[in-house]
């Protein structure tokens, strides 16, 4: 079930507020776990066993990761966080991964005359992103950061919670543990306030991403032979522009859907095309995950703590993973790569941390967009060869136009729009939507969630309505 259906808006999610609304304070958390299964099982069918199988696992592990007062049974806590982290790493790694393993097995053993044969799994449904929340929530625990939890709804409740349990934002257990315990009483002030940004995402999903991923898939979609200047440079550009509306949107949805349910869910965006440094973009794109792997991957390898050469390291081994966690494809792979070696580079050469003037600010905002660009070329294409055919063609201009199949995708309206969403490199650091909806008061506010509440609301309810929505792109991860 997609946050952009029918079933979601017109059923599932007035049933869930309703419910919230009806039930006793202690029941608020029961009501988010039992909605939460229902929405999740919709959609994952038969693997909803995998996740429940996983909580159970994590929540009687975390009971016994609790640090006591004078430091005993340090052994015993280390030994178990492992086995707890081995455990969560081999589902994701079982599931996620062992059909590219095998996959690659059995094309080395081609060349050498074998034969092996290939194993299928059916990717489970936001794996990747229940996989960090466990293993956030026994890594918080053993090092003292906030207590387990005793009641098992309430884990449930944070696990499987349908506002991010299938692409995040990845909420790690200390920012949402003090919120578990069922306090909140002002429930219709939650509604009230989630709603707007519910709405906002609503429509940049609806309107904006949907309406350029016709143009995309066209794109990435031509043939080497058919791959010119001009439809390179679309597909690109058009990716850039729908995946942020997409995913952004989404998080925006998230983040308002959370509300609502009385909890507050991190930002996952902060304008990140207006970035100058691609360190700087890291900084302001999918913010949770960086946070994530800065907090359980960089920090404990070393960080910056160990000298230049192991500092490189590590950002390298993280960028690599980060690749890899968006999915089992090379493409993934070179993609984490790109970026880990851009960061690197920006480091050693001090782009990080120095000023620029207004003239400098404006160029290597371009240049952070373009490098950006050419990693959602590997981000996006089926493979390697599609990827460096686009890139390649990017680098050189022809007169060739674009192919019949493309021009039948880049229609006026979505001209208009792609056009329009371009807007938002133009705009100020400091501009943010999502946020200013949520806490801005005045006049000028008010007006601003009111139309986004009734003009917003009725276009992508009635693009909904129409059928033209697609799942949001980072499902597949």
């Amino acid at each position: 079930m997609s946050f952009a259906t029918p079933l979601f808006l017109w059923y599932f999610l007035p049933a869930v507020l309703l419910a919230v609304l009806l039930a006793p304070r202690a029941g608020r958390n029961a009501v988010v776990a039992v909605g939460s299964l229902v929405f999740y099982a919709s959609g994952a069918g038969g693997t909803t066993a995998l996740l429940l199988c996983c909580i159970v696992v994590n929540f009687l592990v975390g009971r016994n990761l609790e640090p006591d007062e004078w430091g005993l049974d340090r052994n015993r806590r280390r030994y178990l966080l492992f086995g707890a982290v081995l455990f969560n790493l081999t589902v994701l790694g079982v599931w996620k991964y062992a059909g590219f393993a095998s996959e690659q097995a059995a094309v080395l053993a081609n060349w050498f005359g074998g034969h092996l044969p290939e194993i299928e799994f059916v990717l489970p449904i936001g794996i990747s992103f229940y996989t960090f929340h466990h293993i956030s929530y026994v890594v918080d625990i053993y090092r003292g950061e906030r207590p387990a939890l005793r009641d098992p709804v309430a884990f449930v409740a944070y696990i499987a919670m349908f506002p991010q349990l299938v692409a995040g934002p990845i909420v790690r257990y200390r920012e949402i543990a003090d919120q578990l315990p069922q306090r909140r009483t002002h429930r219709l002030d939650d509604i009230a306030a989630g709603f707007p940004r519910f709405a906002w995402g609503l429509s940049k999903k609806v309107v904006v991403a949907d309406s350029l991923a016709p143009v995309s898939d066209a794109a990435f979609s031509t043939s080497a032979g058919d791959m010119t200047f001009a439809v390179a440079w679309l597909g690109a550009i058009s990716y850039t522009v729908q995946l942020y509306f997409d995913f952004s949107g989404y998080s925006d949805m998230a983040i308002g859907l959370g509300r609502m349910l009385g909890f507050r869910l991190p930002e996952n965006f902060a304008r990140p095309y207006s970035s100058v440094t691609v360190t700087e973009f890291w900084q302001r794109w999918h913010m949770s995950l960086s946070r994530w792997f800065r907090d359980y991957v960089y920090i404990p390898l070393g960080g910056n703590r160990n000298g230049t050469v192991r500092t490189y390291r590590n950002l390298t081994i993280v960028f690599v993973l980060t690749g890899f966690w968006h999915g089992a494809a090379w493409t993934y792979l070179v993609w984490g790569l790109f970026h880990g070696l851009l960061l690197v580079i920006e480091r050693a050469c001090g782009l990080d941390r120095r000023p620029a003037g207004i003239p400098e600010r404006v160029a290597r905002r371009v240049a952070t967009v373009l490098l950006v660009m050419v990693g959602w070329v590997f981000f996006r294409a089926p493979d390697l060869g599609s990827a460096t055919t686009m890139l390649g063609s990017m680098l050189v201009p022809d007169l060739a136009g674009v192919n019949a199949v493309v021009d039948a995708a880049v229609t006026n309206q979505r001209t208009l729009i792609l056009l329009a969403a371009l807007v938002v490199l133009l705009l100020p650091t400091g501009a943010g939507t999502g946020t200013y909806l949520e806490v801005a008061r005045g006049r000028a506010a008010t007006g601003v969630r009111f139309g986004v509440m009734t003009l917003g609301v009725f276009y992508s309810g009635l693009l909904v309505a129409s059928g033209s929505f697609s799942p949001f792109l980072y499902y597949q991860f």
